[in-house]
């Protein structure tokens, strides 16, 4: 395999097979020198808007979910090493970068400039894919300062956390009166709970404990004071403690990290499915349908529908074993992502954009933004038509430090992927057909785990050789 190979999916649904290739050979025009503004592998991976390139917190911890299937053709951390290098005495690290000048961008809005604090849980995946523990120990000090920073800047008395509702990338979400965001809250948790888990694979029992501490603290005030029994349902609060009645994609944050019983959990995925709140033709609308200020032709966040949240309400189905709900979705989103691709109107230029309509095909729009949405803005589209394709879709699971790789499919389809780079491990897993029923062929440079799990059917752990080799599932 050459530098420049990318590994190949297999999907019986060529379309899927398309978009993939195309995302791949689009995000080589976004990675550029900031000084001379022309491709660099050693560059970063900028979207340059209105001639101005900006480096943002919330594109690169998300893009770099993707990222890490690049076969190593570009650093996955690169943009969230440039926030860690711009890290200040006090451990503050801002929102957004101005590239010409090295200097934060902050605003009325947002005058802290603080900015999603989920380094941790992209630092957990950076290490599931490459088995860098070296990369763990020097990126955690770093971590560490951030978190105090967060705590003693933004902890209020009542142990939730009040920062700008824009700070988790809903800036203009209808959420008036927001005091205490669901979102950062309970990304706070997200990163407390992927602390510990950092300590525990640098085996540092103290700082295991520490933040396990402040994840359990954190879910205790989360769903104590922002689950709502009414609407099934997490709310923001106002400057008083009291829920505020909207229901925006933001309440999905808790399934993440993994608060809600499992009572709670199924009542919240529930709005998934129920067309009249989240459940909408395209899944899922940033606002709920039934809310007032809900917009079919998208306004921004009063419902146009954002792969990145897609992505994160995905991510948290599979903490609680909604594979196929997961699937499902995943597919449902793609398609109408297909159709901003490849339009039913011949006049309309087809794209990958950031944002979507909720209820029907097309792009939305938003009054006082022409500019919306970003046209070919792969730091979010990517994550749909790369790493959902991949891990939902396709079904992987990936852990280098365990040598293991999970699939969890539904069902049997003529699927897979070949020529996925493990570090220093080509691995190919591909599903057919045949005379004899159906046959998963291997292939693979060393020895790894390889657990296949076709839901309510069989599930079957097996150490697969160096080699090409293949099985049977009747005989499993």
């Amino acid at each position: 395999m050459n530098k420049r190979d990318f590994p190949k999916i297999h999907f019986y649904d060529q379309d899927f097979v398309d978009i993939y290739d195309k995302t791949w050979s689009w995000i080589q025009d976004f990675w550029l020198n900031p000084d001379t503004k022309e491709f660099s592998a050693e560059g970063y991976f900028i979207y340059t808007q209105n001639g101005k390139q900006q480096l943002d917190q919330f594109e690169a911890i998300f893009s770099s979910f993707f990222l890490v299937y690049s076969n190593r053709n570009y650093p996955a951390n690169q943009n969230i090493d440039y926030f860690y290098s711009r890290q200040e005495e006090n451990g503050a690290i801002r929102w957004k970068y101005d590239l010409d000048t090295n200097q934060p961008i902050c605003g009325a809005s947002n005058p802290e400039g603080i900015g999603i604090p989920l380094f941790a849980w992209a630092e957990f995946n950076l290490f599931h894919k490459s088995a860098n523990k070296r990369r763990v120990k020097e990126v955690m000090p770093i971590l560490q300062r951030y978190m105090d920073w967060l705590e003693q800047k933004f902890k209020q008395p009542n142990g939730l956390y009040s920062v700008p509702t824009c700070t988790c990338g809903m800036y203009d979400s209808p959420r008036e009166g927001a005091f205490y965001p669901v979102d950062f809250n309970a990304a706070m948790a997200v990163s407390a709970m992927y602390m510990a888990a950092l300590g525990d694979i640098l085996n540092d029992k103290d700082l295991n404990f520490q933040y396990k501490r402040m994840y359990f603290s954190l879910k205790t005030k989360i769903n104590s004071m922002m689950w709502n029994s009414e609407t099934a349902f997490y709310h923001d609060l106002n400057e008083q403690g009291e829920q505020l009645p909207q229901k925006t994609i933001a309440g999905f944050w808790p399934l993440l990290a993994e608060m809600p019983n499992e009572d709670r959990a199924s009542q919240l995925i529930a709005h998934l499915n129920n067309p009249a709140t989240f459940g909408t033709e395209h899944p899922f609308p940033s606002l709920s349908a039934d809310s007032p200020d809900f917009c079919e032709n998208g306004e921004g966040f009063r419902g146009s529908v954002y792969p990145p949240f897609n992505f994160m309400v995905i991510k948290g189905l599979e903490k609680y074993q909604r594979w196929d709900l997961a699937r499902e979705c995943a597919i449902r989103h793609l398609y109408y992502m297909l159709d901003g691709v490849f339009p039913h109107d011949s006049k309309i230029k087809g794209d990958l954009w950031d944002a979507y309509l909720p209820c029907k095909e097309g792009i939305p729009t938003k009054t006082d933004d022409p500019n919306f949405p970003r046209r070919r803005c792969l730091h979010y589209a990517a994550l749909s038509t790369i790493a959902l394709m991949i891990e939902n879709v396709i079904g992987l699971s990936i852990s280098l430090p365990r040598k293991t790789v999970d699939w969890i499919i539904p069902n049997l389809e003529i699927m897979g992927i070949e020529n996925l780079s493990l570090k220093r491990n080509l691995i190919t897993i591909l599903s057919n057909k045949t005379q004899r029923g159906w046959e998963i062929q291997m292939e693979s440079e060393k020895l790894y785990y390889f657990t296949i799990n076709i839901l309510g059917q069989k599930k079957k752990t097996l150490p697969i050789p160096s080699g090409k080799c293949s099985m049977l599932i009747d005989k499993l």
